[in-house]
């Protein structure tokens, strides 16, 4: 390619990458990676199938949950088809609108996983600080209404992205550093001015990720706050135990984020292969934790899965 700059419409594929140095044991990483996705897939379609049929699942707290799920489905699926062909079938070129496509679909299923997780922060917080009013409040149509605004959050966030993309010229290597197209690789790539790209990133970052932990860190403070006013200490515990799945889905989106972000800024130096798992964590492990976490929490749910798993007609 040369010093010479290319649009999008004349570049070549991208080329996606495995785990670099591991070459030779990448089967059996797409080995580990297959179970994760039976994990995810299955278990998302399980919860969404038990939340439909088990009547006394219909209310907001688990409308919010099937949410999570169509989401983290959204995620396993916009990962597969390249990690499959990465590393079974070590096709490696992707098209630069594809590219796109992917980069789009999993950043959107990111953030609206960001603003679901806050969504039912708030619910927790009403169910916990201001009972009475909870079904007022969690009305159907105002869980519809929140669901539609985060869907419609994300997707204006994410949509300009691929037009900023196409206006650059690209002159450099075109290998990307993941199996899967993500906007912080991809921006590396052009070789003219990436000002306004680095601007727009930040602010979306800032304006989703960044508003919606801290909006959650909120709701919890008020959430502890009101709990420690409740003089039982043994109703203290059984109050804060229906927060603790949506907790944990909080601590294991966040968590390997922020671990990603750091080794990004300041991890330059570490082999690329440690980046590459930090990203398979961050994809990966939220969409194949997430149901066996609720399913191991949530009594009704338990109760459902047993009663699937051994095969009862019910």
């Amino acid at each position: 390619m040369g010093g010479e700059g290319h649009n999008s419409s004349g570049l070549p594929p991208f080329i996606l990458t495995g785990l670099p140095g591991m070459e030779t044991s990448q089967h059996w990483l797409f080995l580990l990676l297959g179970v994760l996705y039976t994990i995810s897939i299955v278990g998302n379609a399980l919860i969404l199938f038990i939340i439909k049929e088990e009547q006394s699942l219909h209310q907001p707290m688990y409308y919010f949950l099937s949410l999570l799920s169509v989401n983290d489905l959204g995620v396993s699926f916009s990962t597969l088809p390249t990690v499959l062909a990465v590393f079974c079938f070590h096709l490696r070129e992707i098209s630069f609108n594809s590219c796109m496509s992917q980069m789009f679909f999993i950043h959107l299923f990111s953030f609206m996983e960001s603003g679901i997780l806050l969504a039912m922060s708030f619910d927790r917080y009403v169910a916990i600080c201001n009972p009475l009013h909870y079904s007022t409040v969690l009305t159907d149509a105002r869980v519809v209404w929140m669901g539609v605004c985060v869907f419609l959050r994300s997707f204006c966030m994410v949509f300009p992205l691929p037009f900023l993309l196409k206006r650059l010229p690209f002159c450099k290597a075109n290998v990307l550093s993941h199996a899967y197209c993500l906007h912080p690789d991809l921006i590396r790539l052009p070789c003219g001015d990436i000002t306004i790209n680095n601007i727009f990133g930040l602010f979306i970052v800032i304006s989703t990720f960044g508003l919606d932990s801290a909006l959650i860190l909120l709701s919890y403070v008020l959430i502890l706050h009101s709990v420690l006013a409740i003089a039982s200490k043994e109703e203290r515990l059984k109050t804060l135990n229906t927060c603790v799945s949506h907790l944990c889905a909080v601590l294991i989106f966040y968590v390997p984020m922020v671990g990603v972000s750091m080794a990004a800024r300041y991890g330059r130096h570490a082999p690329r292969y440690v980046h590459t798992l930090l990203s398979l964590v961050y994809l990966f492990v939220p969409p194949m934790l997430n149901p066996v976490i609720y399913s191991i929490k949530t009594k009704e749910i338990r109760r459902r899965l047993c009663k699937i798993l051994l095969g009862n007609k019910f």
